[in-house]
């Protein structure tokens, strides 16, 4: 079997050898020390997830996220960083990004976090073609959005949540359960992530009356169709 394709961005040359070296059992990695080299060899090289460090020569892990998504919508996003403030781990998810871990991190969660994302990826493929959400054609497999005139593509986080709202309509879910089923975790940070990934679905549906993403205070969420 091939082995899944990251590419690993990080200007640490102790950190990305020991990252590098305990991934490559699993996985093949492609490591670049600046953002702009990253950059290049993802424009033409095929890649199944991305593996980012903010604080890069060249082009910051900002900023090679952003180009990434500007070119690909899909592709798994996680960053890699010493950043720990929520600012930055806010605007790393607002960028794209599906995931942030901070320095110092364990081996076993990256890499577990890597397979979450790695899996839900493949599972698209037994997904159903297309759901109806209000005016809208949602293919999961996809990320897409469609209507009679314009396509959204989703990133794979945005679809995952919305699938999971759709299997769920008309449920009050409860965020710790959204969290879990998403994130695989139900800490603070990951119920921020969680309010972003929210708000850019509102936003995405913000001239669709007929779809609500109702706050229900104290527990959860429910979506829902008029």
């Amino acid at each position: 079997m091939n082995k899944s394709r990251i590419l690993y961005a990080e200007d640490d040359k102790t950190i990305a050898f020991l990252i590098q070296d305990s991934l490559e059992n699993y996985y093949e990695i492609e490591h670049f020390s600046d953002g702009k080299a990253a950059f290049k060899a993802f424009s033409t090289t095929d890649f199944d997830l991305c593996l980012l460090d903010i604080m890069m020569p060249e082009m910051n892990g900002f900023d090679l996220a952003e180009k990434i998504r500007e070119k690909n919508s899909e592709i798994p996003i996680i960053f890699t960083s010493a950043k720990a403030l929520k600012e930055d781990r806010i605007k790393g998810l607002k960028i794209g990004a599906d995931d942030y871990l901070v320095k110092p991190f364990s081996i076993e969660e990256l890499i577990l976090k890597i397979e979450i994302f790695l899996k839900r990826s493949k599972k698209t493929e037994s997904f159903p073609q297309k759901y109806t959400i209000g005016k809208y054609n949602f293919d999961p497999k996809n990320y897409t959005l469609t209507d009679t005139k314009n396509t959204i593509t989703l990133t794979q986080r945005e679809s995952d949540l919305l699938f999971y709202f759709i299997r769920h309509k008309n449920s009050v879910l409860k965020r710790q359960d959204i969290l879990k089923a998403i994130w695989g975790d139900d800490d603070y940070f990951m119920g921020r992530s969680l309010d972003v990934f929210i708000s850019r679905l509102r936003k995405v549906f913000a001239d669709e009356n007929a779809v609500v993403i109702e706050n229900i205070h104290g527990i959860g969420f429910r979506f829902s169709e008029k």
